[in-house]
């Protein structure tokens, strides 16, 4: 079963450890990202706000099957949500989901 972290425990995840509230989801993911395992948030969504047309609505970090994905939910102006799934330790497109739509 995927681990999964909201946008908002993300970015307080991030934000230090006077934000933490020790629930293992949060250590495992303060350590992934501590350890180099994945990259910040905030250079994963600077990409995909580079790469994809719509505004970023919801995050997840999630651990499953021994790898970390960001998983963004994107409303393009066209209003019909897209999925994106990205490896959280290099970026790549692993999976995605509704009309997505790449910048040029």
């Amino acid at each position: 079963m995927p681990r999964s972290l909201s946008l908002l425990t993300v970015l307080l995840l991030l934000a230090g450890p006077a934000f933490a509230d020790g629930k293992d989801d949060h250590d495992r993911a303060r350590a992934a990202l501590a350890a180099g395992a994945i990259r910040p948030l905030a250079d994963i969504l600077a990409d995909v706000e580079r790469r994809w047309v719509g505004q970023v609505i919801e995050t997840e970090l999630e651990h499953d099957d021994g790898r970390w994905v960001y998983e963004f939910k994107l409303l393009p102006p066209s209003g019909r949500i897209f999925k994106l799934e990205l490896d959280a330790t290099t970026g790549a497109l692993l999976k995605s989901s509704g009309p997505v739509l790449e910048r040029r």
